[in-house]
């Protein structure tokens, strides 16, 4: 164990452009998005992961500007923006309205399948809770597999293909819990939340001038680029010790009498490659302790089905506080060069 402490003391850095290109983009982002620093890198993760992100709030906290703004930061493959689509969820939403439909060609006397807005690279999926189960689950294996079955017929998705749900908070009337499968199927869940008070005062002092950069958002990187990223993010250095403790923290979930679901082998698998992306961001090919410490409730607290509030309050911070004290006497390295 001790040569692969000293290796990963000793890795090197991520190549620069990749260092470059991630700053690029956050920066890009911070022109419109003001005072969400962590917010931005966590949906990047997400991104640079190759999974989707779930944002819960209340409404203008700028979940909306978020995804238009990280899709305007993008070129398509034809040049361009990438393409964004947006889905307002509602009750009356039908799965076709999502996936598309085949309709009758007079000229060709037949029929054709016209697609619908999952066939996009970057998904606004707005007040997903709004809508039935039904509509839920027609995004299911879209988010899973990066495609679309209708009847016998397969349709792959775009090559970068990123789903950015926002929902309002359950005690809202009119809305649908999201099942267990839908849940796992989103890499990360954060709450966006306000702003503190001295940025909300910038914003209002300057918001004509964010108004105006968020419809002039440079393209940044292109769609290749993310792709690359995300590869570049597979190639970061994990130590065997990090890894037995995402084993450890996922397999508590499921022996505690207060948690009815605990975390599947998939939100470990999940919870690995966001480690990986969370530490490509911030600039370095291994992940650290403090890694673990940062993205453990985001990626898992979403996936657990708890017995009651006071449990979800207290039990993940329990047993990340135990793999934490594990991990400590073990002195692996952990700390940012």
């Amino acid at each position: 164990m001790e040569n692969d402490i000293i290796n990963m003391e000793q890795s090197t850095p991520q190549p620069p452009a990749s260092v470059q290109n991630i700053e690029r983009l956050i920066q890009n982002i911070e022109q419109v998005i003001k005072g969400k620093t962590k917010q931005i890198r966590l949906i990047l993760t997400a991104l640079i992961a190759g999974g989707h992100i779930l944002m819960e709030d209340n409404p203008g906290t700028g979940k909306t500007v978020m995804a238009k703004t990280l899709a305007k930061s993008i070129t398509g493959t034809v040049g361009g923006q990438a393409v964004f689509k947006r889905i307002q969820f509602t009750p009356d939403l039908l799965p076709m309205d999502l996936i598309g439909s085949y309709i009758f060609d007079e000229a060709n006397r037949d029929f054709t399948f016209k697609k619908g807005p999952l066939f996009c690279n970057v998904l606004l999926a707005d007040e997903i809770n709004r809508a039935s189960p039904k509509v839920q689950s027609a995004l299911l294996e879209c988010m899973a597999e990066k495609q679309i079955t209708v009847g016998e017929t397969t349709f792959p998705l775009e090559r970068l293909f990123f789903t950015m749900a926002t929902q309002n908070p359950i005690e809202m009337e009119g809305t649908y819990p999201l099942p267990a499968a839908q849940l796992d199927r989103f890499y990360i869940k954060i709450h966006f939340g306000y702003v503190d008070d001295d940025t909300e005062l910038q914003i209002y002092e300057e918001y004509l001038a964010i108004q105006h950069n968020q419809q002039v958002v440079s393209q940044v990187l292109s769609i290749d680029e993310i792709l690359a990223l995300q590869q570049s993010a597979e190639k970061v250095y994990i130590h065997p010790e990090l890894l037995a403790a995402v084993r450890n923290i996922v397999s508590a979930t499921r022996i505690n009498d207060e948690i009815i679901l605990g975390a599947s082998t998939r939100s470990g698998i999940s919870f690995i490659k966001c480690l990986k992306a969370y530490a490509l961001i911030n600039a370095r090919d291994y992940v650290t302790e403090n890694d673990l410490q940062i993205l453990t409730h985001p990626v898992l607290d979403h996936r657990i089905l708890y017995r009651n509030k006071e449990a979800r309050a207290k039990l993940l911070y329990q047993i990340l506080d135990i793999e934490m004290d594990r991990l400590s006497k073990l002195n692996l390295t952990g700390k940012d060069k």
